[in-house]
């Protein structure tokens, strides 16, 4: 069957080939009528007329091709997003290609370096520690770039990100309402600001406080996550740890730690409370129902995509950067 095609839809409309092309494509500046409108999508819907994508391509020279770099599609939190970013893009015609950096910056690296040689037409990018320069590269040549999640420091980017600092000091400010003896942040050896700020909210909230709490830190590295937490939770907490309550700055450790708890028979919350940055299917493995930092994963991906689109569309190379708020979903897992 013949494929269908505007010179069709322009024959049945009586009008002009370039008056449908500029309805179908919603170009502005045209002084078409509102039923000459109506009548050419409903001509173009009832003989399933699809535009092609090659040949639209090539007439704007862009590919509808969107990369996503993450640091782990592994983790609920970047899988879920993913699907977000996905399902927004393919809304204004993009197909999204995804890649997962592990954390690595020679990884990354290269994951831009594919995703340029598919002719991408912007890039969606969690950026990774000892990343600058290559973005800062890819920003010198007004190339269509937004962050999420992430951002690191001297990178004029665009970008989304979570009030990281903030929130910290808020939840942090709500286990100290319960008069812990005890408080233990568990995160990364890290260099990236976003975990730094969520680390500098909890010291913070503490000090604020005036409170006479034992806080103390954990941080570990990014392999062997399971082994790290769970020797130093051993140290840390002892056999029968007493009105302590744990910070885990991410679902990762979060996970890793529950799996501790769960296999030294140490009871959530009755001697040792819990909190979580971000949440996670996991989570529901465990006997009690995990207190978590929830982010905005919809209001993240729609943002983000809305910033790319307006880069790709209209050259603008605007470094704005949006910063959203997370919520603290309470569960019993504090006592």
């Amino acid at each position: 069957m013949k494929r269908a095609s505007i010179k069709d839809i322009a024959r049945i409309a009586g009008v002009s080939v370039a008056t449908v092309s500029y309805v179908l494509n919603r170009k502005e500046g045209q002084r078409i009528s509102e039923d000459t409108q109506k009548k050419i999508f409903e001509i173009a819907e009832t003989i399933n007329y699809t535009p092609n994508k090659i040949a639209i391509s090539l007439q704007n020279n862009k590919s509808k091709l969107l990369g996503l770099i993450v640091a782990d599609i592994s983790n609920d939190f970047y899988s879920s997003i993913a699907r977000s970013l996905e399902d927004r893009a393919l809304k204004l015609g993009y197909t999204l290609i995804i890649g997962s950096s592990d954390e690595n910056a020679e990884k990354f690296e290269k994951l831009i370096d594919l995703f340029s040689q598919q002719q991408v037409d912007g890039m969606i990018v969690a950026p990774v520690a000892g990343s600058e320069n290559i973005l800062q590269k890819l920003l010198n040549k007004n190339y269509p770039l937004v962050t999420i999640d992430r951002y690191l420091k001297g990178i004029n980017a665009p970008g989304v990100i979570l009030n990281n600092r903030e929130i910290a000091e808020s939840t942090t400010s709500y286990l100290l309402e319960k008069d812990f003896d005890e408080m233990i942040y568990l995160g990364y050896d890290t260099k990236l600001p976003h975990l730094l700020d969520r680390r500098a909210g909890f010291e913070t909230s503490i000090v604020d406080s005036g409170k006479k709490v034992n806080a103390r830190y954990i941080a570990v590295g990014l392999e062997n996550i399971m082994e790290e937490i769970q020797s130093k939770l051993k140290l840390f907490l002892g056999k029968n740890p007493k009105n302590t309550a744990l910070y885990f700055s991410s679902n990762k450790l979060a996970v890793a730690g529950l799996a501790y708890l769960v296999k030294n028979n140490i009871k959530v919350p009755e001697q040792v409370s819990v909190l979580a940055f971000d949440e996670t299917e996991a989570y529901r493995l465990f006997p009690s129902e995990i207190t978590f930092v929830k982010q905005p994963l919809e209001e993240m991906a729609d943002e983000a995509i809305k910033l790319l689109d307006i880069q790709i569309n209209q050259y603008s190379s605007t470094a704005k950067k949006i910063t959203l708020t997370g919520e603290l979903i309470i569960k019993n897992s504090i006592k």
